[in-house]
C-alpha cells in the first residue's frame, strides 16, 4: 500500500498535475479533495471532464465517473466485485476505492488518453432494433458504420505513418544534403562548361548529344512499349489456349453426357433434395423452434430465489432417479421378447447414417461451391494481373533449365574457390616481394648516404614517373580527340537515319493528326450535346425520384391508418360479440348458464373478497385488542432473560474466585511443607 501511495505522489507531483503532495499530506485529504483530485486525472485523460465537483450533484459526479471508467476498461479489485458497493464507494470518496483507481490511472496516461480519444468516434450508437426497420434509420445508420469503419482506416494509417515515417530532422538533413549536391553537380556542369567552350563548334555538338540523349530516351520508350505489347499478346495467347482447354473440356463432359446418366443424376439430386425439404430441415427448424420456445419461457420467468432453486435440484435428482431405475429396468428386461427392438434399432441406425451421409454430401457440395468460386476469382485475376499459369510440361522445362543452372553454378564456385586459393598465394607473393624491395631500398639508401649522394635514386625515380604520367596524358588526350571525332561522325550518321527513318512516319501522321484534331472537334460537340441531355434527364430523374418518395411516405402512412383501422375494428367486434354473449347468458333462464356470466362471475369474486375483508378486519381488531397485553408480556420476558444473564455472570464469577482461592490455598500449604 505505501508503494501504491508513494507511485502516486510521485506522478501527481510531475507535469502535468504539480499537486505538490508528499505522503502525510495526500493520505490527510479529505474524500471531496480526493474525488477532485481523481476529476483531476480523469480530466488529465479526457478535456470533457474538467469540472468542479462542487457545482453538481454526487450523483452525477459518481454517473460520469463511473462511465468513463468503463470506457476505460478499468476492472476494479478483487475486494470491490460487487458494483454497488463500488459505486458506494466511488460517491464516499472511499480511499480503498479512489486510490487503486488513481494508481490505475496515472501508470497509463498515454495509453487512456488515446483509448478515451478513439472512444468519442468508435463507441457506436445502440440503436433499437424496431426502430432500424425504417428504411431512412437503416440507411443513415449504415452510413454512420461505414464512417466508423473509415475513421478506424485513417487512424491506422496515420499511426503507420508516425511510426514509420520520417522526423522533420531527418528531412531537413536531407534537404540540405540534396542542396550541397545540387551545388557540386552546378559547380561540376561550370566547368565542364569551361573546358568544352575552349573546343570549337562546342554549340553543334551540345545540340547533338541532347538530340542523340532525346532519340535514345525515345528508343528506349519505344523498347518498352515492344516488351509491353509482347507483353499483352502473350497474356492473350495464354487466356485463348485457357479458353481453348474449358472449351474442350466443355465438349468432353456434353459428350459423355447421355440422357439416361441425366435423368439418373437428376434423380439422386431430386431424392436428395427431398429428404432435406421433408425430413431434415423440418427437424432442424422444429428443435431450433423448441429451444428458442423454451429460451423464451426461460427469459419470461421472473428471477428465482435460493428456496425455489433447492426445490428445483430436488426434482431434477428425483427425475435422474428415476431414470436411472427405467434404465436399470429396461436393462434387466430381456430385448429380444420384443420383436420389434431389433427393426427399431436397425431403423435406427439407418437413419443416423443417413442424417451423416445427407450432411457429409451437403458438406461436400458446399465445398465444390466455394473451390469453384475461388478458382473463378482466381482465373479471373490470373487473367486481369497477366500471370503467366505454368503447365506440367512447361515445369518440367524449367526444372530441367534450373538444373544444368545449378550445375553451371557449382562450376563457377568451384572456379571462384580455386581463384580464391590462387589470389591468396599471389597476395603472399606480393607481400614477401614487397619486404624484398623496402630492403632493397633501405641497402641503396645506405650506399647512397656512403657515397654522398643521398636521394638521388628518388629524383630519378620521380622524373621518370612524370615523364610516364606526361606521356600517358597526351595519349589520352589523343585518344580522346580521336574518340570525339569518331564520336560526332556516329553522332551525325545516327540523326541522318533516323531523319531518313523518321521522314515517312511524319508524313503519314499529318493527315492522321487533322483526323485527330476533326475525330476531337467531332467529340467535344457530342459531349456538349450528351453532357445537356443528361442534366436534363437527371433534373427529371430527381423530380421523379421526389414524387416517388412522397407517394411511398403517403402509401406508408394509409397503409399504418387502415391497419390501425383494422385492429381497431377487430377489437371492437370483439367487444360486441362478447356483450352480447352476456346478454344471452343473463337472459337465459337457465340457472347453470347464467352462472357463467362475467356479472356472476365478479359478483362472486366481489361477496368473496368483503368476507374475507371482513374476516383481516377481526383478525386486525384481535390483534389491536391483544397487542398491548403481549407487548407486556415481551417486556416481562426481556427482563427475565436479563435477570438469567446477571445470575450466570454472578456464578460465573463466584466460581472464578473459589478456584482461585484454592490456588492461593495450595500455594501456600506447598510453602510451608518446604
Amino acid at each position: 500500500m505505501s508503494e501504491q501511495l508513494k507511485l502516486i505522489v510521485e506522478q501527481l507531483n510531475r507535469e502535468p498535475f504539480k499537486k505538490s503532495f508528499n505522503l502525510i499530506t495526500f493520505d490527510s485529504l479529505e474524500p471531496m479533495q480526493l474525488l477532485q483530485v481523481l476529476n483531476d486525472v480523469l480530466a488529465e485523460i479526457d478535456p470533457k471532464q474538467a469540472l468542479d465537483i462542487r457545482e453538481e450533484m454526487p450523483e452525477q459526479t459518481v454517473k460520469r465517473m463511473f462511465t468513463l471508467l468503463g470506457m476505460l476498461k478499468y476492472k476494479p479489485p478483487g475486494g470491490f466485485s460487487d458494483v454497488s458497493g463500488f459505486r458506494q464507494g466511488l460517491v464516499t470518496g472511499s480511499k480503498p476505492v479512489v486510490h487503486p483507481i488513481l494508481h490505475w490511472l496515472l501508470q497509463r496516461v498515454p495509453e487512456l488518453k488515446k483509448r478515451a480519444y478513439l472512444a468519442r468516434f468508435l463507441v457506436k450508437l445502440d440503436v433499437p432494433s424496431e426502430f432500424l426497420a425504417d428504411e431512412v434509420i437503416a440507411e443513415v445508420y449504415h452510413q454512420y458504420e461505414e464512417v466508423v469503419e473509415g475513421f478506424k482506416n485513417y487512424h491506422k494509417e496515420c499511426e503507420q505513418l508516425r511510426t514509420f515515417g520520417f522526423s522533420a530532422a531527418e528531412i531537413r538533413r536531407d534537404i540540405s544534403a540534396m542542396e550541397e549536391e545540387k551545388d557540386q553537380l552546378i559547380k561540376r556542369v561550370e566547368r565542364l562548361r569551361k573546358r568544352v567552350e575552349s573546343v570549337s563548334n562546342h554549340q553543334r555538338m551540345l545540340e547533338v548529344a541532347s538530340q542523340l540523349r532525346v532519340e535514345k530516351e525515345r528508343e528506349e520508350s519505344l523498347a518498352l512499349q515492344k516488351q509491353e505489347q509482347k507483353n499483352q499478346l502473350f497474356q492473350a495467347e495464354q487466356r485463348r489456349q485457357r479458353c481453348q482447354l474449358q472449351l474442350k473440356d466443355l465438349r468432353q463432359a456434353a459428350a459423355d453426357a447421355k440422357p439416361e446418366s441425366l435423368v439418373k443424376r437428376l434423380e439422386e439430386e431430386i431424392k436428395f433434395n427431398s429428404y432435406m425439404a421433408s425430413d431434415k430441415v423440418p427437424k432442424e427448424l422444429e428443435r431450433i423452434r423448441s429451444k428458442v420456445h423454451y429460451l423464451q419461457k426461460v427469459a419470461s420467468e421472473p428471477a428465482m430465489g435460493h428456496a425455489e432453486l433447492d426445490e428445483l435440484e430436488e426434482k431434477i435428482k428425483e427425475l435422474n432417479q428415476m431414470n436411472q431405475m427405467m434404465e436399470k429396468k429396461m436393462a434387466r428386461t430381456d430385448p429380444m421378447d420384443d420383436n420389434l427392438t431389433l427393426y427399431r434399432q436397425q431403423a435406427s441406425i439407418i437413419a443416423r447414417k443417413k442424417e451423416a451421409k445427407a450432411e457429409e454430401l451437403q458438406e461436400s457440395r458446399e465445398e465444390i461451391t466455394s473451390i469453384t468460386r475461388e478458382l473463378n476469382a482466381k482465373s479471373q485475376a490470373v487473367g486481369q494481373g497477366g500471370v503467366e499459369i505454368i503447365r506440367s510440361d512447361e515445369f518440367k522445362k524449367y526444372v530441367a533449365k534450373m538444373r544444368g543452372k545449378n550445375i553451371v553454378y557449382k562450376k563457377k564456385r568451384q572456379e571462384m574457390a580455386e581463384m580464391k586459393a590462387e589470389f591468396g598465394v599471389l597476395q603472399r607473393t606480393e607481400e614477401v616481394l614487397r619486404q624484398r624491395h623496402t630492403a632493397a631500398q633501405q641497402h641503396l639508401q645506405s650506399l647512397e648516404a656512403q657515397r654522398g649522394i643521398s636521394g638521388f635514386s628518388e629524383t630519378q625515380e620521380e622524373l621518370e614517373r612524370v615523364s610516364a604520367i606526361k606521356s600517358e596524358l597526351d595519349e589520352l588526350k589523343g585518344n580522346r580527340l580521336d574518340n570525339m571525332s569518331e564520336m560526332v561522325k556516329k553522332i551525325n550518321s545516327a540523326i541522318s537515319e533516323k531523319k531518313s527513318a523518321l521522314s515517312p512516319l511524319i508524313k503519314e501522321l499529318r493527315p492522321l493528326r487533322q483526323e485527330c484534331q476533326e475525330i476531337s472537334q467531332e467529340y467535344e460537340e457530342k459531349k456538349a450535346l450528351y453532357d445537356t441531355c443528361a442534366a436534363g434527364l437527371e433534373s427529371n430523374r430527381s423530380k421523379l425520384e421526389q414524387e416517388v418518395r412522397t407517394m411511398r411516405e403517403e402509401t406508408s402512412q394509409e397503409e399504418n391508418r387502415y391497419h390501425q383501422v383494422n385492429c381497431m375494428k377487430e377489437i371492437t367486434e370483439i367487444q360486441l360479440q362478447r356483450a352480447v354473449d352476456e346478454m344471452k347468458i343473463y337472459v337465459s333462464s337457465d340457472p347453470q348458464t347464467r352462472k357463467k356470466s362475467i356479472r356472476e362471475q365478479y359478483m362472486k369474486y366481489i361477496a368473496e373478497q368483503e368476507s374475507l375483508g371482513k374476516k383481516l378486519r377481526e383478525e386486525q381488531k384481535q390483534v389491536k385488542e391483544s397487542h398491548g397485553p403481549n407487548m407486556k408480556q415481551v417486556r416481562m420476558w426481556k427482563d427475565l432473560e436479563q435477570l438469567l444473564e446477571c445470575k450466570k455472570q454472578c456464578n460465573l464469577r463466584a466460581q472464578s474466585q473459589v478456584s482461585i482461592g484454592q490456588v492461593i490455598q495450595e500455594s501456600g500449604e506447598d510453602r510451608l511443607v518446604l
